[in-house]
C-alpha cells in the first residue's frame, strides 16, 4: 500500500502536491490556512464551497472534518474531474461534486450549509444572497476578492444582509523562490477575506 501524498493531520498542503490544469486558479498554501481558520470547521461541518477550482479547499477540509460534508461546487466540466481527482488522490472521501452555475444550482443541493466558502462566481451579490438564504442558524459565510468591485460587492451584501461578527483580512506574504543561481522572496498575490456569522 502507498503512504498517502499528505501524511499529517495539520492542514497547509503544499500547492505542487495537487493536480493542475492551465488557467485554472488555485488558492496558495498561505491564503488557503487563512480561509480555513474563518471557516471555523468542526468535525461534522457542511460545508458548501462555491467556484472549487482546483478543489484545495474542499481536499483540505475533507481531510480536517472526516465526519462532515463537503459539497464542490463548479461549473465547468473539466475542473469538476479535475477537484475529484485530487481528492482521489488525497483520499478525500467526503467531497460531493456538484456541476452547476451558483446561485442557480444551489437549491438543488442536498445539504443545508453550517459554513460557506465562496471563492467565485458572478454576479457574487446574488450568490451572497442566496447563500444567506440556505445557511443554518450560528452558520459562517467566508468570501474572497482580489479585485476593487468584488471587495465592494461582498462589503455591501454583508451590510445588506446584517452579517455579524464581520472580519476582513488582507493577505500578504512572500516566498523564497530560486531563479537562476540567487534566491529571491516573490509575492504571493495579495487577496481579502471577508467572514461573519448568521446569528438570527
Amino acid at each position: 500500500m502507498n503512504p498517502p501524498v499528505w501524511p499529517y493531520i495539520t492542514p497547509g498542503i503544499a500547492d505542487d502536491l495537487f493536480e493542475r490544469l492551465p488557467g485554472i486558479p488555485m488558492s496558495k498554501r498561505e491564503t488557503r490556512l487563512l480561509l480555513l481558520s474563518h471557516l471555523r470547521l468542526q468535525s461534522e461541518s457542511v460545508l458548501w464551497d462555491i467556484g472549487a477550482g482546483t478543489g484545495t479547499i474542499p481536499v483540505e477540509a475533507g481531510l480536517l472534518c472526516p465526519n462532515g460534508r463537503i459539497l464542490a461546487v463548479e461549473r465547468d466540466e473539466e475542473v469538476a474531474a479535475l477537484i475529484r481527482a485530487n481528492c482521489d488522490r488525497f483520499g478525500v472521501q467526503n467531497v460531493e461534486v456538484i456541476e452547476g452555475s451558483a446561485p442557480e444550482c444551489l437549491s438543488q443541493l442536498p445539504h443545508a450549509p453550517n459554513r460557506v466558502c465562496i471563492e467565485g462566481g458572478r454576479p457574487i451579490k446574488t450568490i451572497l444572497e442566496k447563500v444567506w438564504s440556505y445557511l443554518l442558524p450560528e452558520g459562517r459565510v467566508v468570501a474572497t476578492a482580489a479585485s476593487l468591485e468584488n471587495l465592494y460587492a461582498i462589503s455591501e451584501s454583508f451590510a445588506e444582509l446584517q452579517v455579524r461578527n464581520v472580519e476582513v483580512v488582507q493577505s500578504s506574504f512572500n516566498r523564497l523562490e530560486g531563479r537562476g543561481t540567487h534566491q529571491s522572496f516573490v509575492a504571493v498575490d495579495p487577496i481579502f477575506i471577508l467572514s461573519g456569522e448568521k446569528l438570527d
